[in-house]
């Protein structure tokens, strides 16, 4: 199952099920917002904090992919989810609604790939016939927490990206019909120097080509094998970055495959300065738009580098500089 250094080729290719992507009013007039199975009119989802929405959003994102799934809660045997904030509370608060066995993981907003790794992993070995992968973020929650609250109207350099207010998840199976998860490689922790929080998107540019071109060596590949080859969050700033990065490297994507989640999520003219970021960025363009394109048959096979920024505000006080991750996925259907 391990291929070359840091990929497993799944030969079960174990199945997508069902997806299901939850988003916020801001998500709601991005360029998606037909692909989001449930969009809300306010950030607060009617709850007195917004780690509590956050909560609700990832709650019902997990519901949802269950229920189009047709089945039952009990019919999971793991849930594997993750967010932004301080010890994945979301994620777990979640767990606690849901009653499922839990595993917690944290990759930043790689998670949402890391969690469909692992997911597939557990079912391609037989450890679970049904794993549920999921991820969120907040927009407001994440800024009081790593940047500045809202409340403040801080000047944002253009380098800063938005971060999604929304919950992606995916039920992985070892039988039914859909997209088939076929192989993934895990990421290198990669540190180039960047120290500044408001430039995520140069941050993680390194991990995100450092993950690719370990993909395609691993595997014995060309870019051009897929469709579309999509980063998580790198947003225009950073995807520019590893683009120049690539070419330097002599792996060159044609520029008509080769997107970022955090372009695609929202629609020039909205103020999110270099795109979207987070937890559910990737999620919810993955498990909401992609895996929708693939069962139309747009897309027959994708790859999918999620990126993390392995931040927090306490290695920013002490003024760390930024490790960056990426995970990626390719899916398949057939």
């Amino acid at each position: 199952m391990l291929t070359g250094h840091q990929t497993w080729v799944f030969d079960s290719k174990p199945v997508i099920r069902s997806s299901a992507a939850v988003g916020g009013p801001f998500e709601a007039k991005g360029a998606l917002a037909a692909d989001f199975d449930i969009l809300h009119e306010d950030v607060w989802l009617g709850q007195d904090s917004f780690e509590k929405a956050e909560k609700k959003l990832l709650e019902q994102a997990c519901e949802k992919a269950i229920d189009k799934a047709g089945m039952k809660k009990e019919d999971i045997q793991f849930l594997l989810s993750g967010d932004l904030m301080d010890q994945i509370i979301s994620s777990s608060f979640a767990a606690r609604t849901l009653g499922m066995p839990y595993v917690g993981i944290f990759g930043a907003c790689s998670t949402a790939m890391l969690g469909l790794a692992l997911a597939s992993l557990l079912v391609h070995t037989g450890a679970a016939d049904n794993a549920l992968a999921a991820a969120s973020s907040h927009n407001v929650a994440a800024e009081k927490q790593f940047r500045y609250p809202t409340e403040y109207g801080g000047q944002k350099p253009p380098t800063a990206q938005w971060t999604v207010t929304g919950a992606g998840a995916a039920v992985v199976s070892r039988e039914g019909e859909g997209p088939r998860v076929t192989s993934a490689t895990i990421g290198r922790v990669i540190d180039m120097g960047i120290s500044d929080p408001f430039n995520m998107g140069t941050a993680m540019a390194p991990a995100a080509v450092d993950t690719l071109q370990a993909h395609l060596r691993d595997l014995k590949r060309e870019p051009e094998y897929y469709d579309l080859i999509a980063t998580g969050d790198l947003g225009r700033v950073g995807h520019k970055i590893a683009g120049d990065l690539l070419n330097k490297h002599e792996i060159n994507i044609p520029p008509e495959i080769f997107t970022d989640c955090g372009i695609l999520i929202y629609k020039e003219g909205q103020p999110v300065l270099a795109g979207g970021s987070g937890c559910a960025c990737s999620a919810t363009v993955t498990y909401g738009h992609l895996l929708k394109r693939m069962r139309k048959g747009e897309l027959g096979r994708i790859l999918v580098v999620a990126t993390g920024a392995l931040l927090s505000p306490l290695s920013y006080q002490q003024k760390e500089t930024i490790p960056g991750i990426a995970h990626a996925v390719s899916i398949e259907i057939q």
